[in-house]
């Protein structure tokens, strides 16, 4: 009886004993939960350089917090479309996007963004980004939308793709083209002789595939890595957009952070904008090369006439007050 006794209190031991380092070992595998969480829906898939530049943010914000802070990066429109994931950052359902003139929506000097046959090379670009019209667009986008800009990475030049050559504004009669949901977009490409259709960039494939559209138009990484040249045969160089994109985090959620992280945050936001602009200059190198590996042919354009035939109709697109702002522009450009 003794030595059963013993026995059982022997095995309540051990197995008091098992059960303890099972319990230390799930502590200290079990990593502790983030002070704050940062959930970022982008468009593009995981070959693209915003989502890669994103996934860098990701870590270096979460080993500078020392793991206080985390980013989740969910691409191919996972989460929800460019519109959808602004209202949703705005409601403080997900956190992160990448947007651009698609702020329109919001506050109408963001059109600047993108606004076609505006800016002729990165040096344009850079002196409107860094000069009155950055810093309003940059204000606005707080004060109207609720975004804070974290910098801005730059887009190669937009070019139509299709399934016949197009040379002229007058081969582009009657063609159906999907636009993003920007005015001056449609105005462009109504203007040149085309039907601009605004669609969500997921939906542009199966539609291309489907007929539904026949063309399209997006810088050559976005073509390359939609699988475009599976539905397109021709990459007709028009050129006729060089734009950025800002990588964004909601206001609000921004300001719930405390100063010493706010700090990291924003410093990790400019790494990443570096970061992705060394990436995009390697980038550019090789996917025309790889466009054309897979049977795009490149189709010089005459860019003079696209430019004439839509200029009107593009100054037409712009509120008065945008008038102004695009005389000023104009005058920039051509002092500098």
């Amino acid at each position: 009886m003794e030595n059963k006794e013993q026995f059982v209190k022997l095995t309540a031991k051990a197995l008091l004993l098992i059960f303890t380092m099972l319990l230390l070992l799930s502590c200290k595998t079990k990593e502790p939960e983030p002070e704050f969480l940062f959930r970022t829906a982008l468009l593009v898939n995981e070959n693209h350089t915003w989502y890669k530049a994103f996934e860098y943010f990701s870590e270096i914000i979460e080993e500078r917090s020392k793991g206080r802070i985390q980013v989740q990066v969910y691409p191919s429109e996972q989460l929800a479309k460019e519109i959808e994931a602004i209202r949703l950052i705005q409601a403080e359902v997900i956190d992160m996007t990448t947007t651009g003139s698609t702020l329109t929506n919001w506050f109408e000097v963001a059109t600047f963004c993108e606004l076609p046959f505006l800016m002729q090379d990165s040096i344009d670009m850079q002196r409107y980004i860094k000069g009155p019209i950055g810093k309003l667009m940059e204000t606005e986008m707080i004060e109207k939308s609720g975004l804070r800009a974290l910098g801005h990475f730059q887009r190669g030049e937009r070019h139509l793709t299709s399934n016949r050559p197009i040379r002229h504004p007058d081969d582009l009669k009657g063609l159906i083209i999907r636009v993003p949901n920007v005015p001056s977009f449609v105005d462009t490409w109504k203007a040149l002789g085309a039907k601009p259709t605004p669609m969500a960039f997921s939906e542009v494939f199966t539609s291309l595939q489907q007929g539904t559209i026949e063309a399209q138009e997006n810088p050559f990484a976005m073509i390359n890595n939609a699988g475009f040249a599976e539905v397109q045969k021709y990459l007709n160089l028009t050129g006729h957009v060089l734009s950025w994109v800002y990588p964004v985090v909601g206001e609000k959620q921004f300001q719930k952070l405390p100063p010493d992280l706010q700090e990291i945050f924003l410093q990790a936001g400019r790494d990443m904008q570096a970061y992705e602009h060394r990436l995009f200059l390697e980038n550019e190198k090789s996917v025309q090369e790889e466009l054309k590996s897979k049977g795009m042919e490149f189709i010089e354009v005459d860019k003079d006439a696209f430019q004439k035939k839509s200029e009107k109709a593009i100054f037409e697109s712009l509120s008065p007050e945008m008038q102004e702002i695009y005389h000023q522009l104009k005058a920039e450009k051509d002092a500098a």
